[in-house]
């Protein structure tokens, strides 16, 4: 498994220094930005479509800043390795921050879109940079520490993104979501400019980096991803649209392969799928981020249309689960330590299958203490199954493949979520289409709804569209479960500290 070249890295690799404190709280208003980001642009797209227009390409503000975010990930990643961790989070808080403001002074909605992008670039290197830096500043036995605190950053920014940005749309402008950036990036980039020191790598010649690869899994991610994140939204599944773009990212995934063989220093190295450990937890998070889209997409639909609660208490929800989440996360080491990773994930995952698989036998309409409760148990569910693993497998490589290796988790667990969203919208729409004599989808019966023109049929269809749902959620939770028992090793190969 190459465990003893990692190991010798390791012990040729001290770890990186400084005010260690400084350097915390610098990643956590990081990973702070990149949270908000995700959450507190939803509750202003009426104010920006009222001053900018642009109402039909509007899905494309979180689309296109998804996508830079999900096929950088890999590349930052191997920089991180290659150059260190400090140059790779300082140049991309740079670019997100120059993102942001590019997004504040934007003139229509195209140029919005553009610079949503700019600031997904950025946002990759945030999101995979930090998670690194947090396992090269602390020993094992401490990492769960920092890694609950950055579950805690997730789960506020969760909870108070779309308030800040109901606010600042109604009693500022909704340029100032994106101006707000500005400061809390500034401080995290002062600190990490500070206090962060990285010893001196040792290099002998020029860095080798594979910017041919780079370039091919930048397009080949793009290509496949906007294709399911677009397919049966901008054109229908069976179109020329969605062949043409599957086409060529089957195609573009030929280029990776080929290219990647050849490089010296791949940005998708061989060893990341070959080693049963980030295997495993490759695929077990990629089924994360499939079943997260069950919850997170359609729960505030079933919680407004079925049970009939106004959008703050659906919201309200939705968010309990971001309360147990990172309590979950911070508890899980005192299991992990006497049962091991592997099956405190197992334990963690199975529990979720079990929440899941409960939901869709919930009664009709209830009450919206029943949703509620079964989310804060699928919370502390999934913080007891996330949190070991990326522990875990950060701690089996050396500091020269920890980046990588990070990236890599990541990586499929966003790919993870945008093909939910795209598989599991096409399986409410089409249980909406059985149950109503195919007539309209999710989208078009919500807006129904909330007119107050549909009739009771429909909200028992939109009912069993959400159960449905749950069930495929369930299904990804038992793929996790499965993969975990049977390619993940009884024991993580931990290196020593």
């Amino acid at each position: 498994m190459g465990s003893t070249s990692s190991a010798e890295r390791e012990a040729a690799r001290p770890a990186a220094t400084g005010r260690r404190g400084a350097v915390v709280a610098a990643l956590m208003l990081s990973m702070a930005l990149a949270a908000l980001d995700a959450t507190i642009v939803s509750t202003a797209v009426p104010q920006i479509v009222g001053d900018l227009g642009g109402f039909s390409v509007f899905s494309w503000l979180f689309s296109g800043y998804l996508l830079a975010v999900t096929v950088t990930l890999p590349v930052y990643g191997k920089l991180s390795d290659t150059f260190g961790r400090k140059p790779v989070l300082i140049a991309g808080s740079v670019i997100f921050l120059l993102g942001s403001l590019l997004c504040a002074l934007a003139w229509n909605m195209g140029a919005l879109i553009a610079f949503r992008v700019v600031q997904g670039l950025g946002g990759g290197a945030l999101q995979g940079t930090v998670q690194t830096l947090a396992a090269d500043l602390y020993p094992l036995k401490d990492r769960p520490r920092i890694q609950s605190k950055l579950s805690t950053v997730w789960a506020v920014s969760a909870v108070a993104g779309p308030g800040l940005g109901g606010v600042l749309a109604a009693y500022a402008d909704w340029r100032w979501i994106f101006l707000i950036n500005l400061p809390i990036g500034a401080v995290a980039l002062w600190l990490i400019v500070r206090h962060l020191h990285e010893p001196e790598r040792g290099i002998t010649g020029p860095a080798r980096v594979d910017w041919a690869g780079a370039l091919a899994v930048f397009a080949c991610g793009g290509v496949l991803l906007t294709a399911l994140v677009q397919g049966g939204v901008a054109w229908p599944w069976l179109s020329v649209p969605s062949f043409a773009l599957f086409g060529a990212g089957l195609a573009l995934v030929g280029v990776v392969v080929l290219v990647e063989r050849r490089a010296a220093e791949p940005i998708i190295p061989g060893w990341v799928w070959r080693r049963r450990t980030i295997a495993a937890v490759n695929l077990a998070l990629g089924a994360l981020g499939l079943l997260m889209v069950a919850p997170t997409v359609f729960l505030p639909t079933y919680a407004q249309s079925v049970l009939g609660l106004a959008p703050v208490a659906a919201g309200f929800v939705l968010s309990v689960w971001t309360l147990s989440w990172p309590v979950s996360a911070a508890l899980s080491q005192h299991v992990y330590r006497r049962i091991g990773f592997r099956n405190t994930a197992m334990l963690g995952i199975g529990t979720a299958a079990l929440i899941l698989f409960a939901f869709p036998f919930l009664p009709y309409p209830g009450q919206a203490w029943q949703p509620t409760l079964l989310m804060l148990l699928l919370g502390a569910a999934l913080g007891l199954f996330q949190l070991p693993l990326i522990v875990g497998v950060q701690s089996t490589v050396g500091w020269a493949e920890r980046g990588t290796t990070t990236a890599s988790v990541l990586f499929c667990r966003q790919t993870g979520q945008t093909i939910g969203a795209a598989v599991f919208g096409a399986v409410a729409n089409g249980v909406l289409a059985a149950r109503l004599g195919g007539a309209g989808d999710l989208d078009s019966v919500t807006r129904a709804l909330d007119s107050g023109s549909a009739p009771e049929a429909t909200r028992r269809a939109i009912a069993e569209a959400v159960h449905a749902v749950y069930l495929g959620a369930a299904c990804a939770a038992a793929l996790a479960f499965l993969v975990l028992l049977f390619l993940a090793p009884r024991k993580f190969p931990v290196l020593t500290d």
